[in-house]
């Protein structure tokens, strides 16, 4: 059995228990594997641990009902996993920024973390085929886009499909849209403003966030595209308890912290590559 299916069956179980009490130990047991191996495939694999895919999971089904049913709070937060509505809210608040009446009222629902789903096992790129990859996306490569979308839900808060949709058609027929892929899967994507600097939509496949495709897209913009103005992105703010991981990336990367904004009703922070720091990709 390969490594895909081995979380994927990992997840169809957290999937179909999504109601119950779920954590690593009782996980581990139902699939047949060490605790320790598990958290090592899962992590590695996914990009983030079985607690906070499973606590993500939980929130975003809640925060589903929320908007979409009558249901008690309180019936809620124990559907949830919570045993109190007390300790349920807290959790709600720091990963979607409202209470959970706030955002019933403000009837807004969007997801922490869509149900993880995949069919391919990865392949290896070198640095030389992603370089090659990246082109102009096209309206043919919007399903495949949407795909990779829904698997890194996580790292855009209060995203709005329809939108977005919108927004993405635009951008192809302003050919500021670029996209990588593998046959029909797509790896990367970027929506990118050429007159600003600034990069609008970001993102990677999990399961290819180490072979430097993030670099590889920079890269592109600094060399080809845009090499005589500063690059800005905007992500989650210091300490955001719903960031996986996104703003690390981006220091990683050699932004540095600029202002801080409010975006859709939440709080986020420009980071800013300057063209000092062309010589890191070179």
């Amino acid at each position: 059995m390969n490594k895909i299916h081995n979380i994927m069956t990992v997840i169809d179980y957290i999937e179909e228990n999504l109601s119950d009490k779920l954590n690593l130990y009782n996980i581990s047991q139902a699939v047949g594997y060490s605790k320790y191996h598990l958290h090592r495939m899962f992590a590695d694999t996914i990009g983030i641990s079985i607690h906070d895919y499973v606590q993500r999971r939980k929130l975003t089904e809640a925060a589903k009902l929320l908007v979409f049913s009558q249901k008690p709070i309180l019936e809620i937060s124990l559907v949830a996993g919570y045993e109190s509505q007390q300790a349920f809210s807290k959790i709600f608040k720091q990963m979607y920024k409202q209470t959970p009446n706030e955002y019933r009222n403000n009837q807004n629902f969007y997801p922490l973390q869509l149900r993880f789903q995949f069919n391919k096992e990865i392949k290896h790129l070198t640095s030389q085929d992603i370089q090659k990859k990246i082109h102009l996306a096209s309206l043919s490569d919007i399903p495949a886009w949407m795909n990779l979308v829904h698997l890194i839900i996580d790292g855009f808060p209060n995203l709005d499909k329809t939108k977005y949709m919108q927004t993405l058609e635009k951008y192809i027929d302003q050919k500021r849209a670029f996209i990588l892929k593998e046959e029909d899967l797509a790896i990367g994507v970027m929506l990118m403003n050429e007159e600003t600097g600034s990069i609008d939509f970001f993102g990677v496949h999990p399961l290819y966030h180490k072979y430097g495709i993030m670099e590889a897209f920079i890269n592109k913009l600094r060399n080809e595209l845009i090499p005589d103005i500063d690059i800005t992105i905007t992500t989650f703010r210091l300490g955001d308890k719903a960031d996986t991981g996104y703003r690390k990336l981006y220091k990683d990367l050699g932004f540095i912290e600029d202002e801080l904004l409010i975006e859709f009703n939440y709080p986020t922070q420009k980071l800013r590559l300057t063209k000092q720091e062309e010589s890191y990709y070179e």
